[in-house]
């Protein structure tokens, strides 16, 4: 890999990326040496720009930063390492350096995951979600036995379209029994993840 380091202060800046979540916790500044030593104990090093040396995050705190792959740019000039932390990543005790939590977040699924929820908080008469959490956990498993047993005669069909239509009525609806079970995506994400060797 050809990196670009800076010309007068031989570092170049390094973004760093939890892998399951693809959140930004920090950024920091490598030097060759760091870049070696982050390579061979696959451990995130960069170079304190305030103590000049080498320092490998998590060497006081044991919040380590995994590595799991080094990108550059386009420019040969800056650094994406993807990593697994291990606790904290900010010296000030917080997931990210900007202080955010760091949640996997799912995009659309998760917006939908938050209407579900309010709708099972604040019982809306014309709600359709909130009307199957009032009628209980039996209806709701019903429902996605319905959406599931449609689903798989649709994929025996050639319709795409219905079966888009019912798998996305069958993952509604599994959204709709996970929260009235008391679970999020993120729970069974991480039964997956406990899986996969």
């Amino acid at each position: 890999m050809e990196i670009k380091f800076d010309e007068n202060t031989g570092l170049v800046p390094a973004i760093i990326q939890d892998v399951y979540t693809n959140n930004v916790l920090m950024l920091g500044y490598m030097n060759q040496e760091s870049f070696d030593k982050t390579l061979k104990s696959n451990k995130v090093t960069f170079f304190s720009r305030s103590k000049q040396r080498l320092w490998t995050k998590g060497e006081e705190s044991g919040n380590f930063l995994q590595l799991v792959s080094i990108q550059n740019d386009c420019d040969q000039d800056t650094l994406l390492i993807k990593v697994k932390p291990t606790g904290p990543t900010c010296h000030k005790g917080t997931d990210t350096c900007w202080g955010e939590e760091n949640n996997q977040s799912f995009g659309f699924l998760s917006q939908l995951e938050n209407v579900i929820q309010d709708r099972k908080e604040n019982l809306d008469e014309k709600s359709y979600v909130a009307s199957l959490f009032k009628k209980g956990i039996n209806k709701i498993a019903q429902k996605v036995g319905e959406e599931a047993v449609e689903v798989v005669i649709e994929a025996k069909d050639d319709n795409d379209h219905l079966f888009k239509d019912e798998s996305a009525d069958l993952l509604f609806h599994y959204l709709i029994l996970m929260q009235a079970k008391g679970y999020k995506l993120n729970d069974i994400v991480e039964v997956l993840k406990s899986r996969h060797k």
